[in-house]
């Protein structure tokens, strides 16, 4: 029997960490011929991801132009993709998540008559600008796909709610898979700034902020309050890995430069961002996978956002919504590096985003839907 041809498709830094470690448990499977290919929607952020993980693309359409707008991406990413799928031919196309590839892959495999396999699946806050253009994105996704691989059964009551209910598997997510091999007691980073914070002795606050729908306003007042955090009190030290966008850069250089307890660094490899998490105090992001990464590790988040597509953590009191005010952002902060109950209460709660054998769920799915296997049990926590 003809080995399965699963092309894996990405572009992004956040979307490789969770895919990578699904792209090697299809290559371990003797039934599947695990295909890589990689869009360069973030070209430096992928490449260190891909380095860490040990994954070689086996095509990739390298489509990063400077200063790149949504349509860009999109319809790059779109034609690329064309001869990409005339020449390898695959049985199904996984995409992941949310982002610009993602819609793109998914819609070029549709173009072609190839089924899709969403990872990620069934995330939403039902307004389509936010996050932007992330909500819509997956929605998109949702129309073509074929499989449906959730993280959580709340994203699966989300499909159901559409009239999805076929192919739907609840996986857990594969960033738990991956903290699993990046994180170690003995790890040493690459840079001595990160090896010679205080840890254990001050607070190590991580911070990421670089969301579309937070351009403007919202950041400036983000930027703001971390710098009033900053100020306020002696015990932190916090590290901001600035994202390579100009808006983001030029904002976060203007209000934080020059604070001596703030360490603005280049974005950090996987690897060293994991083990930063797990040795830090509390983590302030507009991201979603530190959502779900720093309850894993046992870390309080402050999400800077108005809402969140991610609301297992929020209900299982491991993340809170922050909002993008200066004066809210400010005054949960304070509780979190103040009161150890407040503290405790969130760092003690239940990480409700897997076991670690996301992988391993979705590798099996894809050998039940092709009559090669026994559908996987679903993940629960």
């Amino acid at each position: 029997m003809e080995k399965l041809r699963i092309m894996s498709v990405f572009g992004t830094r956040p979307e490789a960490i969770k895919m990578a470690p699904l792209v090697k448990e299809l290559a371990g499977r003797e039934e599947i011929e695990s295909i890589c290919c990689v869009t360069a929607q973030h070209r430096e952020m992928l490449d260190s991801v891909l380095k860490v993980f040990g994954v070689r693309p086996d095509w990739d359409l390298d489509i990063m132009t400077p200063r790149q707008t949504l349509s860009t991406i999109t319809s790059r990413c779109l034609l690329g993709m064309d001869e990409a799928v005339d020449q390898l031919r695959p049985d199904m196309i996984l995409v992941h998540g949310d982002t610009s590839t993602t819609f793109a892959g998914a819609l070029s495999a549709f173009y072609h008559k190839v089924p899709v396999g969403h990872v990620e699946a069934g995330l939403r806050t039902y307004d389509k600008y936010s996050p932007y253009p992330e909500e819509m994105n997956r929605k998109l996704v949702t129309a073509i796909a074929d499989l449906f691989f959730c993280p959580t059964e709340s994203n699966r009551e989300n499909l159901a709610g559409e009239g999805i209910t076929q192919g739907v598997f609840v996986t857990g997510n594969t960033v738990i898979d991956a903290l699993r091999t990046t994180v170690r007691e003995d790890y040493a980073f690459s840079t001595e700034a990160l090896n010679r914070l205080p840890y254990g002795r001050k607070k190590i606050l991580l911070v990421t902020c670089h969301r579309r729908e937070n351009y403007g306003r919202p950041m400036e007042e983000v930027m703001s309050a971390l710098a009033d955090i900053a100020r306020r009190h002696a015990d932190v030290e916090m590290v901001y890995p600035v994202h390579l966008s100009p808006v983001v850069q030029e904002c976060a250089k203007r209000h934080l430069s020059g604070l001596p307890n703030i360490h603005l660094t280049a974005p950090l490899a996987a690897d060293e961002m994991h083990n930063l998490m797990a040795r830090c105090y509390l983590v302030l992001t507009d991201s979603g996978g530190l959502q779900e990464e720093a309850p894993a590790l046992g870390k309080p988040v402050l999400v800077l956002r108005r809402e969140t597509e991610r609301p297992e953590a929020v209900a299982a009191g491991t993340v809170k919504l922050a909002g993008v005010a200066r004066k809210d952002i400010t005054a949960m902060a304070d509780e979190l590096i103040d009161d150890p109950a407040a503290y405790a209460a969130m760092a003690h709660a239940v990480n409700p985003y897997g076991d670690g054998q996301a992988c391993r769920r979705i590798a099996d799915a894809i050998l039940w839907h092709f009559g090669r296997g026994e559908r996987p049990e679903d993940f629960a926590v």
